[in-house]
């Protein structure tokens, strides 16, 4: 049997019989080559137990980085006094390492047949409106509800679950195979009970054993003002129940915002576009626009030139959970028209007389020319 000096820092290479310059993937390696001769379920002697548990607590502090940092550097990261304990006083958590390589070899006994609910998602389309200023709505949901039959324990009326015969209430079968190791003892979930360890000799007739069937229902779904579009509220307990009759999961409504005829949305501002004429952008004028919840004015500056953004301070989005509210963003489009008569024409071209506006039109080449020198310098 191995011994270890007190106050001595373990050998981990050493007992694994790699170098300190080792990969990840010779230490895999060399731990599966060792644990195959190891092994309590191969080899039974007292020695090779021990040495089993040493060489597991080595890969599990080499194939860890801060761990192997720390053997590196001269310490031990599983000395007792080091928050971890002493690893060599039973397998602990070895065993799982084990499994990664060879798979199960020990009991976990039954499994619970109540097992809990999936969560669900529904998706809900609303307007800009309602998403800015919040709405309760009714939306139809369908999900596995509790079977009222049975209240989820899926026996029909009258009967009861019993043991299961084939794994005696285990919930587990084991059975011996030839592997690299020789005969190894396995273990799985029993085939007849699903793991659970008991049978429904009668299953429930409306939920066929289930303990929870599907079924459509309404419910209220309150949205807070300010959301935003992707967001999603969460509905505790309002999902899917679970197998066994378990406790139900929880339902997400996913909110889309429909595209606005007028505005769009950045967070909690808005933008709109305004179309004025021409001579209103160069006299001055007002405008009244219908915003979310009022109709403002929008006043038009002389000399307001197209893509000019006046922006109303507190007219856009409530922010969520706030009683702040972003801006609109009013963006100014000056049209300029397209068709004169030739009282209009002959209007404007005295109005560039009067601004000394230089209008020349001249043939080159079959085509047309004009050049319309910058008035707004000239003032």
């Amino acid at each position: 049997m191995t011994t270890r000096v007190p106050g001595a820092v373990r050998d981990y290479y050493g007992l694994l019989k790699v170098g300190k310059d080792a990969t990840a993937e010779e230490i895999k390696r060399a731990y599966r080559r060792l644990a195959r001769e190891l092994h309590p379920d191969v080899n039974p002697d007292p020695e090779a137990q021990n040495r089993f548990k040493e060489i597991t607590a080595a890969y599990e502090v080499l194939s860890d980085p801060e761990k192997r940092r720390i053997v590196d550097l001269g310490g031990d990261p599983l000395a007792p006094g080091g928050g971890q304990g002493s690893p060599f006083t039973g397998f602990g958590g070895f065993g799982d390492i084990f499994e990664t390589f060879f798979g199960s070899s020990g009991a976990r006994g039954p499994r619970s047949r109540i097992r809990q609910g999936a969560d669900a998602l529904l998706r809900l389309d609303l307007s800009l409106h309602e998403m800015a200023f919040g709405v309760s709505k009714d939306i139809a949901v369908e999900t596995a509800v509790l079977c009222q039959s049975c209240n989820g324990d899926g026996c029909a009326p009258g009967t009861r679950p019993r043991t299961c015969s084939t794994c005696n209430g285990r919930g587990e079968v084991q059975s011996m195979q030839r592997s690299l190791l020789g005969p190894v003892m396995t273990s799985r979930p029993c085939p007849a009970c699903a793991g659970t360890g008991q049978q429904i000799p009668t299953p429930c007739p409306t939920c066929a054993g289930e303990g929870r069937v599907r079924a459509r229902r309404t419910i209220s779904v309150d949205v807070p003002g300010g959301i935003e579009d992707g967001m999603r509220i969460r509905m505790s307990g309002q999902g899917e129940v679970g197998p066994g009759g378990g406790p139900a999961g929880d339902l997400y409504i996913e909110v889309t915002e429909r595209p606005d005829e007028t505005f769009t949305r950045e967070g909690s501002d808005l933008h709109c576009a305004v179309a004025v004429p021409m001579t209103a952008a160069a006299l001055g004028s007002t405008v009244d626009l219908v915003t979310l919840d009022s109709t403002e004015q929008i006043e038009i500056r002389p000399g307001t030139q197209s893509g000019t953004i006046i922006t109303l301070r507190g007219k856009g989005v409530p922010r969520l959970r706030s009683n702040a509210r972003g801006d609109l963003h009013v963006h100014v489009e000056v049209r300029t028209p397209t068709r004169l008569d030739a009282e209009q024409e002959k209007l404007l071209r005295q109005l560039a007389d009067l601004r000394n506006e230089e209008i020349s039109v001249s043939s080159n080449r079959g085509g047309l020319f004009s050049k319309v020198r910058d008035a707004f310098g000239q003032r």
